[in-house]
């Protein structure tokens, strides 16, 4: 599969975050307008969220109503939660190991 230099991006951006924290997860989504936003995950006592999940909060919270596409960089694949919210918001899923390398 070809990715435009767009979906290229997010993966890149993703990839960077998780190597940036030593995160389990890296994620990044496009919203509506073209803006990007990156995250980890987090895992504390008291909070848990997927990097799609901070990433989507991040971009949500900053007035996007919809995404283009979203990033995945992870040794595992996504969750209910992360699939769920892709549905929700639109767009595509695009799920990458560590080395960037498509996966699905």
């Amino acid at each position: 599969m070809t990715l435009d230099a767009e979906d290229s991006k997010i993966i890149t951006l993703a990839r960077s975050a998780r190597a940036r924290n030593g995160s389990a997860e890296g994620a990044a989504v496009r919203d509506e307008t073209g803006r990007t936003y990156a995250a980890t995950n987090v895992e504390l006592d008291s909070l848990v969220l997927s990097a799609l999940q901070v990433a989507t909060a991040m971009a949500i919270s900053s007035g996007a109503t919809a995404l283009e596409a979203a990033a995945l960089v992870s040794e595992g694949g996504p969750g209910e939660a992360d699939e769920a919210v892709v549905r929700e918001l639109g767009g595509a899923l695009l799920v990458a190991g560590p080395d960037g390398a498509l996966r699905g």
